[in-house]
């Protein structure tokens, strides 16, 4: 085995799943993080442990880890990535942008991803990066990415992996904005923290656009009605994680003074997801893995909507195995509400096994 990726609940006896992990993988190399929920061969999953593995005869693989995010800097971390692209080369010489990937869990409670992702998708160029936030159920207490045989926190895994399979990088989501339009008039960028969206109280104006009480705001609400920006073009969510008592809003996501949002509705979730494989089947054929990251709130509505059974064979259908995350990455942007993914397909005669 090149790799082996796993995703466990934060139930679990962390020291006790990586002595295992120690123990049973000698000599490969294994990445994981916590969760907010599992995804495996049997669709959505909770208090448990799924992983897969890649063969050494298809793919080549270097791992690294960056630690002490609150220290981050952005030279550091570019110097990182080109060290571990140097690591991918000096194994795999024939790597190349076109048929090399990279995968990036981080501390889901680090509140750095945004210049981590930006900073390591610099420094690798072209290549495609996906990624996700280790997650804690609905705990919001730890979260942690396992690298060399431990679990850490306040640490991100960067994985780099260069195979003659095809693969698909690619995130869907399923909102859209509404017409009306509201603006952040302030903000504690650092916490990620709206404390005023047009002059007012955060909670209050926010509770007024979706048509409920303040004391009625709730994960399930944040994730029925999340925030959306557009960039470049693009909407992107930016999903409210909690209301506060002082009425701020807190966010998953970057959020700046003077940014645009709107309110964004929800479309058909499981006929967007479908589409969504459709589309990579229709790239690369069946996929033989597709590893996932699957945003907490998006898992929330599933829930809350009875669609975990639809859910779930859509992704058993496409070889899926991933997690519930605190947030997304794809080609460096920190994203929310998405289901962001690698799906790796056929070439010649090598597997990925699950």
């Amino acid at each position: 085995m090149a790799l082996v990726i796993f995703f466990c609940s934060c139930d679990y006896d962390l020291d006790a799943v990586a002595a295992e992990m120690r123990s049973r993988f000698e000599n490969v190399q294994v990445v994981g993080c916590t969760t907010a929920g599992e995804i495996g061969p049997a669709g959505y999953r909770e208090h448990s442990i799924v992983g897969a593995s890649l063969p050494a005869d298809g793919f080549s693989v270097a791992t690294g880890r960056l630690d002490r995010l609150q220290e981050f800097g952005i030279e550091r971390g570019q110097t990182f990535a080109q060290q571990l692209l140097q690591k991918l080369e000096s194994q795999a010489p024939e790597a190349t942008v076109d048929n090399s990937f990279a995968l990036l869990l981080i501390d889901g409670l680090s509140v750095r991803e945004e210049p981590v992702t930006r900073a390591l998708q610099h420094a690798l160029g072209s290549l495609a990066l996906i990624g996700g936030s280790a997650g804690d159920g609905l705990r919001f207490g730890n979260t942690y990415v396992y690298h060399d045989g431990r679990f850490h926190s306040d640490s991100a895994v960067l994985t780099l992996v260069s195979t003659p399979l095809l693969f698909k990088p690619f995130f869907t989501q399923h909102f859209v904005a509404s017409a009306q339009r509201v603006v952040v008039t302030e903000a504690d960028t650092a916490r990620r923290l709206v404390l005023e969206i047009d002059g007012r109280p955060a909670a209050e104006a926010y509770a007024e656009l979706v048509g409920v009480d303040t004391d009625d705001l709730d994960p399930m609400r944040f994730a029925s009605s999340p925030m959306v920006v557009t960039i470049g073009g693009q909407q992107y969510v930016r999903s409210i994680s909690n209301a506060l008592p002082d009425g701020s809003l807190q966010f998953f996501c970057a959020i700046d003074e003077g940014m645009v949002l709107r309110v964004g509705h929800g479309t058909d979730l499981v006929g967007n997801l479908d589409q969504a494989f459709a589309a990579v089947r229709g790239e690369i054929g069946e996929p033989q893995l597709v590893i996932g990251c699957d945003c907490i709130l998006r898992r929330i509505e599933v829930q809350q909507n009875g669609l975990v059974d639809q859910v779930g064979d859509i992704m058993g259908r496409n070889n899926a195995i991933g997690f519930g995350s605190y947030g997304e990455q794809y080609h460096g942007m920190h994203v929310n509400q998405t289901f962001t993914g690698i799906a790796i397909g056929h070439h010649g005669s090598e597997t990925a096994e699950g």
